[in-house]
């Protein structure tokens, strides 16, 4: 006996309660506006979204796709990014006489596409413009080739500020029945920001018995980078003694992918680097560069510590 799947919900948190339609979406209002528009006309012209990984770029272009008169095709271009893609699949697609208004292809990382496979979504782009449009979304825009940009109306996609992204949180775990403390629901965020998707699927893999439950491991991970700003925004301490305090927290926070720290410091100079901005930057930019190529990423980012400590 099969079962309709159809029929079945979505146990990802992320996938179950991703918006189906505009009032849903939260955050980035001056592209929402423009989207009513294109919407209401019924007519989407190619699109751009850039930004940060979790924050609605592929939600945002499912909307407007699902809103309008259209045939859908969704192709992840990190799966499936070479010029041969482009010019069978795509161009299979986008050649054939559809049943809708319109034919929309998302191509969600867009940033992965080779440069070939990009010349060759350029000229497919204007040919078939008359019925196919191209939503991309991207983590880089400046990956994306100058003419496939120009030919696209190209928005930026900021996260949402911690207090609506607490309540899309909360609103999952009450319609879910979960109870919570709210402390626990501030730790998951503060980790996970801006990525919305990590901090709902971290929501949902600490849910034991109908009830959040984060253990200390997951809270010192949780809040480590807020602990590490205010021991540098502490001008009074002394150096070694914040020094020390921050192996310990970057040692108990097992954390081993510190890209969101260097973010997280460079998004909060104003709070503990007034008078030093400048040389902090050129510090942060540095260990950063280094992060990518460094075997030990934590004496890397012990070594930035050191430098910042001293300028500071």
């Amino acid at each position: 006996m099969f079962t309709n799947i159809e029929n079945i919900e979505n146990s990802l948190w992320t996938e179950a309660f991703r918006p189906d339609n505009i009032d849903g979406y939260i955050g980035n209002e001056h592209v929402i506006n423009k989207v009513k528009i294109f919407i209401k006309n019924g007519d989407v012209p190619h699109l751009l979204f850039y930004g940060p990984a979790g924050t609605g770029k592929t939600t945002l272009a499912k909307i407007i796709a699902n809103s309008v008169d259209a045939d859908l095709m969704y192709i992840n271009a990190s799966d499936e990014n070479s010029v041969d893609a482009v010019r069978d699949k795509i161009k299979r697609y986008a050649s054939t006489v559809g049943f809708k208004r319109w034919k929309i292809i998302i191509l969600d990382e867009a940033d992965y596409l080779t440069p070939n496979a990009q010349a060759a979504l350029r000229n497919l782009m204007e040919t078939y413009s008359k019925t196919t449009r191209f939503i991309l979304t991207c983590n880089y825009v400046e990956k994306i080739i100058d003419p496939i940009q120009s030919r696209c109306q190209t928005f930026g996609i900021t996260p949402p500020n911690k207090s609506l992204v607490a309540e899309r949180l909360v609103s999952v775990l009450t319609d879910k029945g979960i109870e919570y403390d709210i402390n626990d629901v501030a730790a998951i965020i503060n980790a996970s920001y801006p990525d919305i998707r990590r901090a709902i699927n971290s929501a949902q893999s600490h849910v034991v018995e109908n009830k959040l439950v984060l253990d200390k491991t997951s809270v010192v991970q949780a809040n480590y980078m807020t602990e590490i700003l205010n021991i540098l925004k502490s001008q009074s301490a002394d150096k070694k003694t914040a020094f020390t305090k921050i192996r310990k927290i970057i040692a108990d926070s097992k954390v081993r992918d510190f890209t969101p720290l260097y973010t997280f410091l460079y998004d909060n100079l104003d709070e503990f680097a007034i008078g030093h901005i400048g040389p902090v930057i050129l510090i942060i930019a540095e260990s950063q560069f280094r992060d990518v190529s460094v075997v030990d990423k934590e004496i890397n980012v012990m070594s930035m510590f050191v430098n910042l400590i001293k300028e500071l």
